[in-house]
């Protein structure tokens, strides 16, 4: 299983389909992708090229048709559904689109409760949790609940959230989407220094974000069809 140091990752021969009619839609097909422990990389391509369905799947939500995706050479999918849902808990930070906080928490419940479910104390939890919305620049709006945070606040929350338990593996999926160049770039900066002892992955088609990433892979580069 992936330990405490950033993970590496390993994408063999992997698709998959959505089915429709007459046929299934090929929505992500994969030859081979290694990203090496500690890497930062974005994967770039336009809406559709199977970014989010490619994110899904390394975090373990969906199940491929076919091949493999190796975290320091376990295989995820050789995984029961609960072994899977516990390593995504304890070792993935996941950043969606749509944010995912949990309306019913405030920000600092949101963090607190993602660190009780890898296993972190509830003391222990309650400390980081401090740390990083004082280094995001949100300590006064701890007790708020997503509704009465702005989007760049929520974006910076959920940034919080996934990093919050020290995953081996952040995967963030258009990050900096519908943010102006000002909360864009704090976002940015977050992202890269809140990850710092992580793997990261990115999908993006923001050259803002591309820019700031040492390395980028093109999804059509990888044999993906949309």
């Amino acid at each position: 299983m992936p330990g405490e140091s950033p993970v590496k990752l390993t994408i063999e021969a992997l698709t998959h389909s959505y089915a429709a009619a007459p046929s299934p839609r090929a929505a992500v097909a994969v030859r081979r992708l290694v990203v090496e422990s500690g890497s930062r990389l974005c994967l770039v391509g336009r809406s559709g090229s199977g970014k989010t369905t490619l994110l899904n799947i390394l975090c373990g939500v969906l199940v491929p048709s076919s091949g493999r995706v190796q975290l320091d050479g376990t295989d995820l999918f050789a995984l029961g559904e609960a072994a899977r849902d516990a390593l995504r808990a304890r070792s993935i930070g996941c950043i969606f689109q749509t944010f995912n906080l949990l309306e019913g928490l405030s920000a600092f419940e949101n963090l607190t409760l993602a660190q009780r479910f890898a296993g972190v104390s509830a003391s222990a939890a309650r400390r980081r949790a401090d740390e990083l919305l004082e280094l995001l620049g949100l300590r006064a709006r701890a007790a708020a609940r997503p509704s009465e945070l702005s989007v760049g606040e929520q974006q910076r929350v959920a940034i919080a959230r996934a990093v919050s338990k020290s995953p081996t593996l952040v995967l963030a999926d258009e990050p900096t989407a519908s943010l102006d160049d000002e909360n864009a770039a704090l976002v940015i900066d977050l992202l890269l220094q809140t990850s710092a002892q992580s793997t990261l992955l990115v999908a993006t088609h923001d050259a803002r974000l591309i820019q700031r990433f040492p390395s980028a892979t093109n999804m059509a580069e990888l044999s993906v069809v949309g």
